[in-house]
C-alpha cells in the first residue's frame, strides 16, 4: 500500500506539471483526444460487453421488488458517501462535509445501515457525490486528454489519476483491505461486491436513457464524450442544471464507468 501511495504521488505531481490549468466558468466542455482510434474500438468493445453481460444483469435486477431495490440503493449510497466525505474535506467544503457526515451517522444508525434515509426528513438532503477527479479539478488541475478505458469507460487524464487515487482515500476500501490482509486473504472482495452492486443499481436506473442515447446519436462516441465532459465539469463547479436534478445526481455517478 505504501508503494501504491508513492506511485500515486508521482503520477499526481507529473499530472500537475503537464495539465495544470485553472477551472473557470468559461471552460468549454471539450478535451483533446489521446488516441481516438483506440478509444473508439474500446467503446465498441464496452458496448458489446454491456449488451452481453451488464444490461441483462441490470434488467434482472429490475425484477426485484421495489423496496429491495430502493433499500439496496440507499445502503450502497450510504457507504459511497464516505468517499464523498473524504473529498469534501480535501476540497475545503466543510459545510458539505458536515452534511455528508451527519447523513451517514443518522442513516447508518436510525436508517438501519443505510437501508432507509431518515436524514433527508431531518433536513439533511442528499447532495451530489464527490470523487478525487472532481477534487483535482477544484484544485485547478486541467482536464487533460480524453480516452476510453476497457470496462471502466470514458475518462480523462485527470479523472484517470482520480480513479486510482479514490481507492487510497476511500474508507470502505481501506477497512475491507485491512481486514482481509489481517485474515491473509488479500482479495478485498467485499469492496468489489459493493462497487459491483452500485454499478448494477446505476445501470438498471438508466437502461432507457442509455438506449435513447444510442438510438438518437449520429456518432455515439462523440455523444458519450460530450455527455461525459459536460457532466464532469458541472460536477466540479457544482452547477448541475435544474433539468439534471429531475434525476438524482448520485444516480449518474457511474456514468463515468459505463
Amino acid at each position: 500500500m505504501a508503494r501504491g501511495i508513492k506511485v500515486f504521488i508521482r503520477v499526481l505531481t507529473l499530472s500537475f506539471l503537464v495539465y495544470t490549468a485553472p477551472l473557470s466558468a468559461s471552460e468549454k466542455y471539450t478535451a483533446s483526444e489521446c488516441f481516438e482510434g483506440v478509444s473508439r474500438a474500446t467503446l465498441k468493445f464496452n458496448r458489446g460487453l454491456d449488451n452481453a453481460i451488464f444490461k441483462p444483469i441490470a434488467k434482472g435486477y429490475r425484477t426485484l421488488p421495489v423496496p429491495i431495490r430502493v433499500g439496496t440503493s440507499n445502503a450502497v449510497g450510504n457507504l459511497r458517501s464516505l468517499l464523498t466525505l473524504s473529498n469534501n474535506l480535501l476540497q475545503g467544503d466543510f459545510r458539505g462535509a458536515g452534511n455528508t457526515a451527519g447523513r451517514f451517522a443518522i442513516n447508518t444508525t436510525v436508517g438501519i445501515l443505510g437501508l432507509f434515509d431518515p436524514a433527508a426528513k431531518m433536513g439533511l438532503e442528499k447532495r451530489g457525490r464527490e470523487d478525487l477527479g472532481q477534487t483535482l479539478g477544484v484544485w485547478g488541475l486541467g482536464t487533460g486528454c480524453y480516452f476510453v478505458l476497457p470496462v471502466l469507460g470514458p475518462t480523462t487524464a485527470r479523472d484517470a489519476v482520480g480513479l486510482f487515487g479514490n481507492t487510497l482515500i476511500d474508507p470502505v476500501y481501506q477497512i475491507t483491505h485491512n481486514n482481509e490482509v489481517m485474515d491473509r486473504s488479500y482479495s478485498e472482495h467485499n469492496y468489489y461486491y459493493y462497487k459491483g452492486t452500485d454499478a448494477v443499481d446505476f445501470r438498471s436506473k438508466n437502461i432507457e436513457t442509455i438506449e435513447s442515447l444510442e438510438n438518437n446519436s449520429i456518432d455515439f462516441y462523440a455523444s458519450v464524450k460530450s455527455v461525459y465532459l459536460q457532466n464532469r465539469i458541472k460536477k466540479i463547479s457544482n452547477t448541475l442544471d435544474t433539468d439534471s436534478k429531475s434525476q438524482d445526481d448520485s444516480d449518474w455517478e457511474e456514468i463515468d464507468n459505463q
